[in-house]
């Protein structure tokens, strides 16, 4: 599991016009709070926070998160951007025990060809991207992995079917899909079925124009009989 440290600065203004200045230098606003202490409202610099959660384990990285020379070891709760540009315009932190359980989302990552898959005109999906998991801060896996390698038209892979580190269980329930196959064409015909298909469309042509021939004699002999 990453960690790394993130310096942040106590105090900051809370009102919405110095929370606007304050990103204008760059820095982004956040609060941390959990395990029964008193929320602190700080900012953190743009680029610090981008580089510290630049790893591995992404939104999952535990921070040492260090204000006034306090260090909280930290898990970023939730982060608010802006609705047209999506950089980041608040952040917040949680306060986390280290040898306590929490649950967080991890990101599911495929590996593998469905070869089978892809022959019978299939398509692979992830019904899940992301993976819920109970375990300790340390604990958390920076992705899940799924191969896809052996799935083939009737496959569902399912949380269950997933195996993950001593420690790390799941939270949804094992019947869960995570992976699944679509069906985008239909299978390509054998020759003999091609032939087959090809006879009933001619035949099918023919009986059109047949039918057109038809409608054009009796308009014809309508025609000659109001002369």
């Amino acid at each position: 599991m990453s960690e790394t440290v993130l310096i942040a600065e106590a105090g900051r203004p809370t009102g919405s016009a110095d929370a606007r200045r304050l990103r204008a230098t760059d820095r982004i606003p956040g609060v941390v709070y959990g395990l029964g202490m008193a929320p602190i409202t700080l900012s953190v610099d743009r680029r610090d926070l981008r580089v510290a959660l630049s790893g591995t384990a992404g939104m999952n990285t535990i921070l040492d998160l260090t204000v006034g020379g306090d260090v909280y070891p930290s898990l970023v709760k939730d982060i608010q951007r802006h609705p047209v540009r999506r950089n980041v315009e608040h952040i917040d932190f949680i306060q986390v025990d280290l040898n306590a359980q929490v649950t967080v989302a991890v990101p599911v990552r495929l590996v593998g060809e469905a070869k089978e898959v892809e022959a019978n005109g299939g398509l692979v999906d992830v019904a899940m991207t992301e993976f819920e998991v109970t375990t300790t801060p340390r604990s958390i896996p920076d992705e899940i992995v799924v191969d896809v390698s052996e799935m083939d038209m009737d496959s569902t892979i399912r949380v269950a079917d997933i195996t993950l580190p001593a420690g790390v269980v799941a939270v949804a329930d094992d019947d869960y899909p995570v992976v699944t196959v679509l069906t985008m064409r239909t299978p390509v015909l054998d020759a003999e079925e091609e032939a087959a298909a090809e006879a009933a469309a001619a035949e099918a042509a023919e009986g059109e124009e047949g039918e057109e021939g038809e409608a054009a004699a009796d308009d014809s002999e309508s025609d000659d009989a109001g002369e």
